[in-house]
């Protein structure tokens, strides 16, 4: 047999194999499900924080980029400390002086009250000394006090990460010019994710002071259970809304900060009528089901509504119920 009516003699066999398996069908039926209200949301770190200079100076080294990932402790940027090191050094200066001084008032003290009980001074020569080793004294303190800010300014000139965390912007160049406040970097903590939601006060009373809640996200395709849900005890006063926060699980993937969600909120119990989400057929514009009646599978256009339950979603028009629809709709397409 030549080798051309071998293959088309593979290819019906197969086509008549897999007519002949029987399509996995599924119910359109009513089912009671949570009834929910959506809200858009935005994404936002639960800690994050712009790292200001204490120090002015001019910018040295630029360690770390947007988006690089920074641990805690880690040196992000430095400051030229030749400045700084100048006045550790001028405060140490100040600093022996001022022992010096003291030293020399202590002596003078401690002759002066050797000479008082000789009676060779008077007690007023006797109090002026010691006031004067009392002020060398305080004078010391005060210049240690200023050799010790010093030296903690100059540790100011190497800026270091507040916690772990992923860069989100860099706000200075190398070699520019900064002073005390000057905002460098801004950062954030991947780890903990929350969505902010503005839900106007009316539909407060609905989603009770503990909602239940799942999150969107439309652009990684799924959806998100909130480790925990709360609403803030305060109103924004122009919009007339409050403010809920919805807190994700640790680390969770593909999530960061200004990223768009929305967020369902279960306001109770509905009856729908639900198909499973595999049965949908999207192409372009058109949404279809198969729906199989005495093994044969037929296209047919439906309206859908909101995802609800496990994998289900809402059939608005175009299906019945109690009709079959076919759970994969590509097998149906193939062997209708």
């Amino acid at each position: 047999m030549p080798l051309h009516a071998l293959f088309l003699l593979a290819l019906i066999s197969a086509s008549v194999a897999q007519a002949a398996e029987p399509l996995a069908v599924a119910p359109v039926q009513y089912r009671e499900v949570a009834q929910t209200w959506s809200a858009d949301g935005v994404v936002e770190a639960t800690r994050q924080s712009t790292v200001s200079a204490q120090i002015a100076g001019r910018v040295k080294e630029i360690n770390f980029d947007v988006g690089a990932t920074v641990r805690n402790g880690q040196v992000i940027l430095r400051i030229d400390e030749r400045e700084a090191a100048q006045a550790v050094a001028g405060s140490q200066a100040q600093v022996m002086q001022a022992q010096a001084a003291m030293q020399n008032a202590k002596s003078n003290y401690e002759r002066s009250r050797q000479l008082f009980t000789q009676k060779f001074i008077s007690q007023a020569a006797l109090d002026k000394a010691q006031a004067d080793y009392q002020m060398a004294q305080a004078q010391a303190a005060a210049s240690e006090a200023g050799a010790g800010q010093s030296a903690l300014a100059q540790g100011y000139t190497a800026v270091v990460a507040p916690y772990s965390g992923v860069v989100s912007a860099r706000l200075v160049e190398m070699g520019e010019m900064v002073t005390v406040g000057k905002p460098l970097m801004t950062g954030f903590d991947p780890v903990q994710m929350r969505v902010i939601v503005d839900v106007p006060q009316y539909k407060l009373a609905d989603i009770g002071a503990h909602p239940q809640a799942m999150i969107e996200a439309s652009a990684l395709e799924r959806r998100i259970k909130p480790a925990s849900v709360s609403v803030l005890p305060s109103a924004d006063a122009r919009t007339h809304s409050t403010q809920v926060r919805a807190v994700l699980p640790a680390n969770e993937a593909g999530v960061y900060p200004g990223m768009f969600v929305r967020v369902q909120f279960t306001v109770g119990k509905a009856k729908k009528l639900l198909i499973p989400s595999s049965a949908v057929l999207r192409r372009s514009e058109v949404v279809a089901v198969y729906v199989v009646d005495k093994g044969v599978a037929k296209l047919r256009q439906v309206r859908l509504g909101e995802v609800a339950g496990q994998n289900e979603i809402e059939v608005l028009a175009g299906l019945n119920e109690g009709e079959q629809v076919a759970l994969d709709p590509i097998k149906a397409g193939m062997t209708k």
